[in-house]
């Protein structure tokens, strides 16, 4: 056959079209994987993608985004992504410290002098902390701060900041690791005070917009709510899922704009944004030429900063990141390489990005009172069909 003969069958080969089709059908196992739960009323719907720093390599959707409604669940559709909000909000700190206006050795109190009569409870007695809390402990979860488990649904991030100050840490900084929301909350009152403007429009103009991430928001616009994934809860004793509220917005409407933007763990999003703050992550700090961080600054947030501390199986602390370091240690990180870092959500939202293999995982369901969500069988059955059809 003449070359010219061949140029039109090249040509067809080699279409966008039909690449897309033949990458779905790499990863076709995974939707019927995730419909087995569905249909056993495990879970009301999901979204799952697989990417690379470039692109969405497969997004797939399966189930009910509305129980109640009977609404098919969309790819586009907006979770409650709770705690993996904490790194989105390191990254903001971050840019500070890439601007030379903080450092993550800064005692707390610098920014926020509130702070600077704080106080270590211990045997009864409280007393002056060895040292002072720094923003680098808060965002490692090594302050000792605590919870604020009484927090009044419509309290300023000055609010909350002065109210948590007057409470004493529960040890040493330094000294142990213990998972504090409302600390992660507190630095965005920090990026607040730092950078002049309020956090939501801080987080808009130097993260969301630039990324295209134009899902996410501590507030799901009134126009978007149908799209609002609706939280479960599993009734074991009833062996099925009811419709929950999330705790985190304290009986607040998810579309209530009084609410603070909480940075511990009041985002809204999709697993599509999600995928693009990963991919500038795996791009050392840049996205379609906008550039976040400096990639120094990126491996500083992504390697272990609590050294032998104990936190979770095989999985120590970044700055807002956790790190895999071990993945043998949980089942769930068994398709992932040392080093790969992520955060999940209290119900069941997921978001890994493994630099060594080039790879960004994200699961998105909303489930609670079903085992720890790091380690869901959701989550597990997802990673295998997908480690099935990349080969690993």
């Amino acid at each position: 056959m003449a070359v010219s003969a061949l140029a039109p069958l090249l040509a067809f080969v080699a279409t966008p079209e039909l690449l897309h089709a033949r990458q779905a059908d790499r990863f076709a196992s995974i939707a019927p994987r995730m419909q087995e739960f569905v249909d056993k009323g495990e879970v009301a719907g999901v979204v799952t993608l697989i990417a690379d720093k470039d692109r969405i390599l497969y997004l797939g959707a399966v189930g009910k985004t509305d129980m109640a409604k009977d609404r098919k669940m969309q790819t586009d559709d907006i979770f409650w992504i709770a705690s993996m909000t904490k790194p989105v909000t390191a990254v903001c700190l971050a840019i500070l410290a890439d601007e030379g206006k903080l450092s993550f050795d800064d005692p707390l109190s610098k920014h926020l002098p509130e702070f600077a009569g704080l106080m270590v409870a211990g045997n009864g007695q409280t007393a002056r902390p060895s040292r002072p809390v720094t923003l680098r402990d808060v965002m490692t979860h090594t302050s000792g701060l605590g919870e604020m488990d009484d927090r009044e649904p419509h309290l300023t991030l000055a609010e909350t900041s002065r109210k948590l100050s007057e409470r004493p840490l529960r040890f040493q900084p330094g000294s142990r690791w213990s998972y504090s929301t409302a600390g992660m909350d507190v630095l965005g009152r920090v990026v607040e005070v730092t950078s002049g403007m309020p956090f939501d429009r801080f987080l808009q103009q130097r993260v969301l917009g630039p990324l295209g991430m134009k899902n996410t928001s501590f507030w799901i616009a009134p126009e978007k709510a149908s799209r609002w994934a609706h939280s479960y809860r599993w009734n074991p004793q009833a062996n099925k899922l009811e419709e929950t509220t999330i705790p985190y917005l304290y009986k607040t409407a998810v579309t209530d704009r009084r609410r603070p933007p909480l940075g511990g763990a009041g985002l809204f999003s999709t697993a599509a944004d999600i995928a693009r703050f990963y991919q500038m992550m795996l791009n050392q700090g840049t996205l379609h030429g906008k550039r976040i961080l400096k990639p120094a600054t990126v491996v500083e947030m992504t390697r272990n900063q609590i050294g032998a501390l104990a936190a979770r199986p095989g999985m120590p602390w970044g700055l807002g990141f956790c790190v895999v370091q071990d993945p043998a240690q949980m089942p769930a990180n068994s398709v992932l390489s040392p080093n790969s870092f992520g955060h999940g959500g209290a119900f069941s939202t997921q978001s890994w990005a493994d630099p060594a293999r080039n790879l960004i995982w994200i699961i998105m369901f909303q489930r609670d009172g079903k085992g720890n969500p790091d380690n869901s069988d959701v989550r597990i059955a997802f990673q295998d069909a997908a480690a099935t059809a990349l080969g690993h």
